[in-house]
């Protein structure tokens, strides 16, 4: 019987030996297959990723011909407003409006300037001189004369449509 016995050990012996290489055969092919799911998941974003980009091209293309669109039909209702000579129509479905900004002034030379300035083109805090940029444009537009050392930037004229929705205004440039 120990012949026997130790016949049947070495049977199962070699079972379980068979058995751990099979078990180890499958986590390898487990293993393979986590290893495709995982480049799947990858490819996967790739390639959403890819048509992302693809539909935000699209939509930057389309958009930017509906934008020039809009800006052709603005710049027939700013027309239509200084053909009428109008600076605001407030129609059913929105306002347009034409307003000029004021003009600006700018030092370009300090020294220049308060080389030739007068009294009423600066303010004088104590110990410390400096131009008046509101009394100065006054001066200009009076005068009609532009100092040394100061550049006249003539105001913009701007156009604006305020669209209405729902009895709310939402601002357009």
């Amino acid at each position: 019987m120990t012949e026997e016995q130790s016949f049947i050990e070495e049977l199962l012996l070699e079972a379980e030996v068979k058995e751990v290489k099979l078990e180890e055969a499958h986590a390898d092919l487990v293993l393979i297959e986590i290893r495709k799911l995982e480049k799947q998941i990858e490819n996967n974003f790739d390639t959403a990723e890819k048509e992302q980009a693809i539909i935000a091209a699209w939509a930057v293309n389309k958009n930017a011909v509906l934008k020039e669109r809009a800006d052709l039909l603005r710049q027939k209702l700013k027309g239509y407003l200084q053909e009428r000579g109008l600076k605001t129509l407030d129609l059913a479905n929105g306002t347009l409006k034409m307003r000029k900004s004021p003009d600006k002034v700018e030092i370009t030379d300090l020294e220049k300037f308060l080389a030739s300035a007068t009294g009423e083109m600066i303010s004088v805090i104590p110990e410390q001189v400096k131009p008046d940029l509101n009394k100065l444009k006054a001066y200009i537009k009076y005068h009609k004369r532009i100092p040394d050392g100061v550049q006249l930037i003539e105001g913009t004229e701007s156009f604006t449509i305020k669209l209405r929705t729902e009895n709310n205004y939402e601002s357009e440039a």
